[in-house]
């Protein structure tokens, strides 16, 4: 390389971008992709979303790979009836996600899918007042037959009446008990059957904004009716078992699908370990999330990562600052996209996937 260029005439001193250490970017070449891996690879070596996705796929491995990280995931969006659970039981099984913390609706068609029901293409010919009248709840482009809701009812009033009245209710619970159920009665994979296998605790902080919360509504009414003695459910429960989880670990890590309460609640962790130790009720050191990966469409004005990006939460105390060594991902993305390319990535370099490539299409 040739000597730095003097000032020109301008004032502009012109670099040498090689000498700057400044990384190259590099055409995506798929003839030389064979693997989810090698286009993930190849998509971060290039810019715009396509980089996101390589850079959130590194930092996946990262946390995966830090044997005392303990890595949430937090759940928001319409991903069952997306059908994108299945990756989440990858995630799961392959040990890279510890806890979850979810919306109510994201278990609740989680379940039907994992019961052996359907969702269903949505058909333009029938408008939206044609499918209430045929029990056809939309979601965007899918449907949800409301028999499948019934079904969901079903299970959870079996396992509500036999719940002990002296036992507190709370969310981690409900789905332990749902996982429980589906490994002795539903043979196909599901989120909360492979949580149940792998002791995974799956809380929803907001558990009466769900199908399984009406269910939980209605099955108090019939114990009244029954002069049973009702159930008491307390979220703080679950609040609790979550922070006693994560003052537990010796490292934290982040792996957000959306925004809303899941995202938050897991997040303020910090904020609550924090003033443990400010108000004098415990000796603790700060509590902040080493890795972050976050997956969201939307760019923080419009209210889908309910106004905070990771830089933000760190005045909060809620992450460690990349100054300190916190590794941070954001990828602006649908989940339906970027999440099979991230997960798939990551789990190739983890050797989650035992394919036999002699049965591969190239």
């Amino acid at each position: 390389m040739g000597r730095q260029q003097k000032k020109t005439v301008t004032g502009r001193v012109l670099h040498d971008p090689v000498k700057d250490k400044l990384r190259p970017i590099f055409p995506l070449d798929l003839s030389r992709c064979r693997t989810i891996d090698d286009l993930v690879r190849a998509m971060g070596n290039t810019a715009f979303t396509g980089r996101q996705i390589g850079d959130a796929a590194d930092v996946l491995e990262a946390m995966a790979r830090d044997k005392d990280c303990f890595v949430v995931m937090t759940l928001s969006g319409a991903l069952t009836v997306g059908k994108m659970g299945l990756i989440f039981c990858d995630l799961i099984e392959s040990g890279v996600v510890n806890a979850i913390v979810s919306t109510g609706a994201l278990m609740a068609h989680g379940l039907v899918e994992a019961t052996g029901r359907s969702h269903f293409r949505y058909d333009a010919r029938m408008n939206d007042k044609m499918l209430f009248e045929a029990g056809y709840n939309r979601v965007y482009d899918s449907l949800e037959p409301e028999v499948n809701l019934d079904h969901v009812e079903e299970v959870m009033q079996r396992l509500l009446n036999e719940w002990d009245a002296n036992d507190v209710v709370c969310s981690w619970k409900i789905h332990r008990r749902i996982g429980e159920f589906l490994q002795k009665h539903a043979p196909g994979r599901g989120i909360l059957k492979s949580a149940f296998q792998h002791d995974v605790p799956v809380f929803v902080p907001a558990f009466s904004d769900s199908e399984l919360g009406i269910d939980f509504a209605l099955h108090k009414i019939a114990r009244q009716k029954e002069n049973r003695p009702v159930l008491r459910f307390d979220p703080f429960e679950d609040f609790e078992k979550f922070a006693n989880t994560m003052l537990a670990t010796k490292r934290m890590g982040i792996f957000t699908v959306g925004g809303g309460v899941p995202r938050n609640w897991s997040q303020q962790f910090g904020v609550y370990a924090e003033l443990l130790a400010r108000r004098g009720y415990k000796k603790l050191p700060l509590k902040r999330y080493n890795y972050g990966l976050r997956i969201c469409p939307e760019p923080v004005s419009w209210g889908g990562l309910s106004e905070s990006t990771y830089t933000e939460s760190v005045s909060w105390g809620k992450f460690v600052p990349p100054e300190e060594g916190g590794r941070f991902a954001e990828v602006f993305d649908h989940a339906s996209v970027a999440l099979p390319l991230i997960v798939g990535a990551g789990l190739e370099r983890l050797g989650h996937f035992k394919h036999d490539k002699s049965t591969i299409k190239m």
